[in-house]
């Protein structure tokens, strides 16, 4: 059985200098292999490091030849891009980016390379690497320069001179990124006045020059380079103060995603010009490198995630959009027995509506359309009664979880203060019990209005072309507890809140784009409208363009989604609570009354049921998770949250159907 030594001793013996590029580095890349073993345990990789020096320093002719093929490989790769580009998209935009992680997960990298930016992963794949560079002792560090790279003695070498151009080519590269980054368009024209005038980013290249001087003519470590590199950093720092200048820009008039990622990418850039900056400056360069290289380690890993940049580049956006469905969902909350009341009278006007509806959508599957154009028309359907009852300000249940799960996120801003908890409870319950009502007035109404017109149908003698009873049978049988119900429906809740993200993804987009401002002030639309009229319109559109979205969106993907679904061979219809008592309503109607009695009518009742439950359970959780995310509100809050949540329940659970005041007379419930 081979051991570390005799496989360090066959590594030492198949260095070859001038082998052919590929062959060079795949060596290099064995010997790191053999540094990192497979225990994964650092101080282990670092006694095979000084198991590595130890034997090179008693073997003068693999040192001769080690040499050879350490000059061999500084004159044949490029680290510029490594020390000054890792991590960073060249593109500058979040797309290019994700593609480019894209390709990195799906193609090999060829260890046939000039760039060490692309060799490095091969080099250092994991996050242990990153672990067991930072856990090298100085004195290893130290015999690494002093016997590897021969720092540190009257022996010629091209290391020093090397190391200090290539760290001076990655400042100066870095620096001409950040300087041209924050003079783009998208950065300058969003800075506030005092960073415009103050023009950091154009003063960049020429503070940097003064360093660069400084270092060639009186050393890196000399008095006017040590001043020059405090300038530098001050002339950073004000960079990133006038880059973050932007971020009031983009909460008062939109967010683009695209610039929050070139942003995010300045501030990283500023801190890597920081890091080499330390490696310039210290005293200890071994450390200083060793440091800088599991940074590296740990940024290439980092850079390899999807998901990561996904979710760092549009944490704003997030932020932004639960920030306005917060104040659209105040105005669902109730908090008293008359909004109680108010919410179920307009839950009932939505009801109402819903039957013609309801009647709607079955007329359209009888036509017998193509699956797409049958769910299109349904959407059509769906989206037109929608935004009617938006116009009427009635209320269709379980629309509002989506808005409101926010509007209680907003509440959690600071846990810190007395009665947090106790306040975001309160919200859960107002929530719950709205709600509540909003479904009781909804299923109150819809089933029988729906048995209205189907007596009115019947009298036309149209019912019998929409519906018959083996549709009817059909219909009970289709909204069973017992079936695939419970899923369909918690699907349904996941287009209701994916309704939420679009409206308000649609509002950031028109805000942002300043269309109000264009439709009133730009001179088509003033010379159609009238300059007042235009004024009007783009206060209206500004207000609602949320709603219109949400309600059209929702009635599309309700309709639409199934078939595409089904196109790829997933089973999906759509469950929500108030179309479904609607469809059970016209399916009672027409067996007559026979069906009070049949046990298919009495689990389609529990279908109702679980079909509201799961709706709202799902719309509302992925919201507020969504929402918690954007307030940063960590796991130990959250804990308290649902432990105040459970003991709620246990005291008073009828305070979450009900209108139940949640304090004493003498406390009142708190106002909106």
């Amino acid at each position: 059985m081979a051991t570390p030594q005799l496989d360090l001793i066959g590594l030492l013996r198949a260095i070859d200098p001038q082998a052919p590029l590929a062959e060079r580095h795949l060596w290099l890349i064995r010997l790191l292999d053999w540094v990192r073993g497979d225990t994964g345990n650092p101080d282990v990789a670092v006694a095979r490091v000084r198991m590595l020096i130890d034997a090179a320093e008693v073997r003068p002719d693999f040192l001769k030849l080690w040499h050879l093929w350490w000059e061999e490989f500084l004159t044949s790769v490029d680290a510029t891009p490594l020390l000054a580009d890792l991590g960073f998209s060249s593109q500058g935009s979040l797309a290019s980016e994700l593609a480019r992680r894209l390709r990195r997960r799906l193609l090999p990298v060829s260890p046939e390379t000039t760039d060490l930016s692309e060799l490095f992963e091969l080099l250092f794949p994991t996050d242990f690497d990153a672990r067991w560079l930072r856990a090298l002792d100085a004195r290893t560090l130290r015999r690494l320069r002093v016997i590897l790279f021969h720092a540190e003695t009257a022996t010629p070498s091209r290391v020093p001179d090397y190391v200090l151009r290539t760290l001076m080519d990655a400042l100066a590269y870095a620096t001409s990124q950040i300087s041209a980054a924050g003079q783009s368009a998208d950065v300058r024209l969003r800075m506030s006045d005092e960073a415009k005038a103050a023009r950091p980013f154009a003063e960049l290249p020429i503070v940097f020059e003064t360093l660069r001087r400084a270092v060639l003519q009186d050393g890196r470590l000399s008095a006017p380079a040590q001043i020059a590199a405090v300038q530098l950093r001050e002339q950073l720092d004000a960079c990133r103060a006038a880059a973050s200048s932007v971020y009031s820009h983009l909460e008062e008039h939109g967010i683009s995603v695209n610039i929050e990622f070139q942003l995010r990418q300045l501030r990283q850039r500023i801190l890597r010009v920081k890091a080499l900056l330390l490696c310039l400056e210290t005293d200890a360069p071994a450390q200083a490198t060793a440091q800088l290289l599991s940074h590296l380690v740990k940024v290439s890993q980092d850079s390899a995630s999807m998901r990561a940049l996904w979710s760092s580049s549009t944490e704003l956006l997030a932020a932004k959009v639960t920030e306005r469905n917060a104040e659209t969902g105040q105005h669902y909350i109730t908090r008293n027995a008359a909004e109680y009341g108010a919410m179920l009278a307009r839950a009932a006007g939505g009801g109402a509506l819903l039957a013609g509806t309801t009647w709607a959508k079955l007329a359209i599957g009888a036509l017998g359309l193509s699956s797409f154009w049958g769910g299109w028309w349904a959407g059509v359907n769906y989206a037109l009664s929608f935004v009617l009852i938006m116009l009427l300000h009635w209320t269709v249940a379980t629309k509002q979880p989506a808005m409101t799960a926010p509007a209680m996120a907003a509440r959690l801003k600071d846990m810190a203060t007395p009665g947090a908890v106790e306040r975001f409870v309160d919200e859960v319950v107002y929530l719950l019990r709205s709600q509540f009502a909003a479904i009781l007035g909804n299923v109150g109404l819809v089933m029988p209005v729906v048995v209205l017109l189907s007596m009115g149908l019947h009298r036309l003698g149209w019912a019998q072309r929409i519906m018959d009873p083996f549709h009817a049978q059909y219909i009970l049988a289709q909204h069973n507890v017992l079936g695939p119900t419970a899923l369909f429906a918690a699907a349904t809740g996941v287009l209701l809140f994916a309704s939420s993200l679009i409206a308000g993804w649609v509002e950031n987009w028109f805000v942002f784009n300043r269309l109000d401002s264009a439709v009133a002030h730009h001179p088509r639309a003033t010379a159609a409208l009238g300059r007042e009229r235009a004024a009007r319109w783009a206060a209206y559109w500004r207000q609602n363009i949320s709603s219109w979205t949400a309600n059209i969106s929702l009635g599309l993907m309700l309709g639409l989604v199934p078939p595409v679904l089904r196109f790829f061979g997933i089973p999906f219809d759509v469950r929500h609570v108030t179309l479904v008592a609607g469809q059970i309503a016209a399916a009672v109607h027409e067996l007559g009354a026979g069906a009070l009695h049949q046990p298919a009518l009495a689990w389609a009742a529990g279908g109702i049921v679980i079909t509201g439950l799961m709706n709202l359970a799902f719309s509302f959780t992925l919201a507020f998770r969504l929402a918690l995310t954007a307030q940063n509100v960590p796991a130990l809050d959250r804990r308290r949250l649902y432990a105040a949540l459970g003991q709620r329940a246990l005291r008073r659970p009828l305070s979450f159907l009900l209108p139940l005041r949640l304090h004493g007379a003498g406390s009142p419930d708190p106002a909106p």
